[in-house]
């Protein structure tokens, strides 16, 4: 699926009454709905009628939906400093796990947004399998992660932005579709795009703009 400059989605500053920490069953279904339509929306305006026709449009709501709540992940990471990417992992209709980078904070190479989501989900689930879960990420996934879902078997991977230094997911390699692994989970790329791109790139760019020549930006890998 290709990327363009439609707009795809809500932000939840823009809609006071959703609440990522809710659970589902408290969720804002009208929110939910909305979200729903206008990714229904940019799927045709970007010619994917095709595309829809051969696929569940179930989870491409529901895709829209989680991926918002990991996108309240990354801005909060970027609101600490952090390159902002998030995770959620979903079991069951449920959020079972959360992540956001904390590279600079921890001053820990390995804590991305999903090795922490991965974490706290096995936590949750007192297992390491995660076979029935769905992880829900803002970028695409370096070796390091894409390594980690396939040994937590997670079920289906949902990325947002494609990720051309690292991206291990389909861009630079493809991991998760090696057939010499013992694991290949269902893999969906692209979901709020534009959106989770431009809060990397706001990122980068103020803090460009604020560090003094030569030194270099953090990274997420």
């Amino acid at each position: 699926m290709g990327n363009c400059n439609h707009e795809d989605g809500l932000s939840a500053s823009q809609n006071p009454s959703f609440r990522p920490d809710a659970p589902v069953g408290e969720s804002c279904n009208h929110f939910r709905k909305g979200v729903a339509f206008l990714v229904l929306g940019h799927y045709i305006s970007c010619g994917y009628i095709g595309n829809l026709m051969d696929s569940n449009l179930e989870h491409i709501f529901d895709d829209a939906y989680w991926m918002e709540q990991a996108l309240s992940e990354a801005e909060g990471a970027m609101e600490a400093g952090e390159v902002p990417v998030g995770a959620i992992l979903v079991h069951g209709n449920e959020v079972i796990g959360r992540g956001r980078n904390q590279v600079e904070a921890l001053q820990d190479p390995t804590a991305h947004a999903e090795m922490i989501a991965i974490t706290s989900s096995v936590e949750a689930l007192k297992s390491r399998r995660l076979t029935d879960t769905t992880l829900y990420v803002t970028l695409e996934p370096c070796p390091m992660c894409a390594g980690a879902i396939v040994l937590a078997r997670i079920g289906r991977l949902v990325y947002g932005a494609w990720d051309p230094k690292a991206g291990a997911c389909g861009t630079l390699m493809n991991l998760l579709a090696e057939p010499r692994l013992n694991h290949q989970p269902e893999v969906v790329g692209g979901v709020l795009a534009d959106r989770c791109g431009e809060i990397l790139s706001h990122f980068f760019q103020r803090l460009r703009a604020s560090e003094p020549p030569g030194k270099r930006p953090p990274g997420t890998g």
